[in-house]
């Protein structure tokens, strides 16, 4: 295939990273693992450190200049991200760790504490992450509801017979990736969710691997609940988002006690504060907050539909030219349109930490295991995949070093 011209000017971009200009054994960085974390621009960085270095303050609970300073670049960063998200108002915006931390509020707020019984189901996917599987064992364990899962075809698409067949006037939640961390798949969020309000059911959406690529529009999808983390779109780590349509939050119950979640205390009992902090327990993090808000103004800067035409791009040339090496066994669809930035893959020759260790020899760095979807994994009759992943600072001469390095892998183990 011959490379066109990247959407992104990838060379200006790669200079606002400053761990690009890192040597991995003594060869320049090859980075290809933003699926599990994303590097970080100087703009992000900065905007961290002049938190810390000019308005460090607990946020909601001081009066004095730097407490309403730090309180504004906390809810403001809430207020970017609502937008970011076309979310209908920055109340229906939760701070949270991360995705999981999301997931498990859900399930600890609506499921365990909320009116599940037995005979109620949950329905979800076999492609789910660990922490959109983990949470929902729990509810089962304490409420006695029943899982089910939605199948994949051999082309890594859900198999949306089974979403007719097990969404019934018992399922309760839908619990659904938009984006697979391993096939790629992007799923039909707008159908999923559709089909579950049908039978009154709700729709949470693990975006973590969707918001930092393209465009979601959650009044579009009508999910009612949506989580994603800050550090896989440019922004810190510990600093994540759970969107929830206000109904459904005022109906949950909190999962942390204690700080800005409170409205009154009184001994032996309290009240909750109004959403979104009822559910923001504790000292949050203003400036991951404030990094992840900088971060967004990054990413709006270069336009997420541009973020999303060059992985397409990316994905075009990585699967021709992957699967130009013999053997090689690629997960997920083979149509770049219909793929998130990312490809997982095995060489019959070599274990995926082989891969990835050799890889890395060369100064490029993948993911190698089962990538936290142990049941996908299972479905798919392997133990680990080898996977690289692209974003906005990646280029096809990254796609090139990574063909190189597999050439290499096998030729060690011929």
């Amino acid at each position: 295939m011959e490379r066109t011209k990247p959407s992104l000017d990838v060379a200006k971009i790669k200079k606002d990273f400053p761990i690009m200009e890192r040597k991995i054994h003594g060869k320049p960085l090859c980075y290809l693992d933003s699926a599990a974390t994303s590097q970080k621009p100087r703009q992000v960085i900065e905007a961290v450190s002049e938190f810390y270095s000019n308005y460090n303050a607990n946020v909601h609970r001081a009066i004095y200049e730097l407490g309403e300073d730090a309180t504004r670049g906390y809810e403001g960063a809430r207020e970017k991200i609502a937008r970011f998200i076309n979310a209908r108002s920055s109340s229906e915006i939760v701070f949270t760790r991360g995705t999981t931390e999301s997931i498990n509020i859900v399930a600890y707020g609506w499921g365990i504490k909320g009116k599940l019984g037995k005979g109620d189901e949950i329905v979800s996917t076999v492609m789910e992450h660990h922490s959109n599987h983990i949470p929902w064992f729990f509810v089962q364990d304490y409420k006695g509801v029943k899982l089910s899962w939605i199948d994949i075809d051999d082309e890594g698409y859900l198999k949306m017979e089974d979403l007719d067949r097990l969404v019934t006037e018992r399922t309760k939640m839908v619990a659904v990736t938009q984006c697979s961390n391993v096939l790629g798949t992007i799923n039909p969020i707008k159908e999923i969710a559709k089909k579950a309000h049908e039978v009154n059911a709700l729709c949470l959406v693990d975006a973590a691997q969707s918001v930092p690529h393209f465009p979601v529009d959650v009044q579009n999808l009508d999910c009612d609940l949506l989580a994603f983390s800050g550090h896989k779109m440019l922004g810190p780590t510990g600093i994540g988002v759970l969107y929830g349509k206000e109904k459904v939050l005022e109906e949950m119950e909190p999962m942390l006690g204690g700080g800005e979640m409170i409205r009154e205390v009184h001994l032996g009992r309290a009240t909750w504060n109004d959403v979104p902090w009822k559910f923001e327990g504790g000292t949050p993090d203003p400036a991951g907050a404030v990094g992840l808000g900088a971060a967004i103004d990054y990413l709006n800067a270069i336009g997420m539909q541009n973020v999303r035409q060059h992985e397409v791009e990316l994905n075009a040339y990585g699967l021709e030219m992957l699967g130009k090496i013999k053997g090689i066994r690629i997960l997920g669809p083979m149509d770049p349109k219909k793929r998130g930035g990312l490809i997982a893959f095995t060489i019959p020759e070599a274990h995926p930490h082989d891969i990835a260790a050799i890889l890395d020899a060369e100064g490029i760095a993948i993911r190698s295991g089962h990538n936290c979807a142990q049941p996908l994994m299972e479905r798919c009759g392997i133990p680990a995949t080898a996977r690289a992943s692209f974003y906005i600072y990646n280029s096809p001469e990254d796609i090139d070093r990574l063909v190189k390095g597999l050439k290499k892998v096998q030729e060690v183990f011929a």
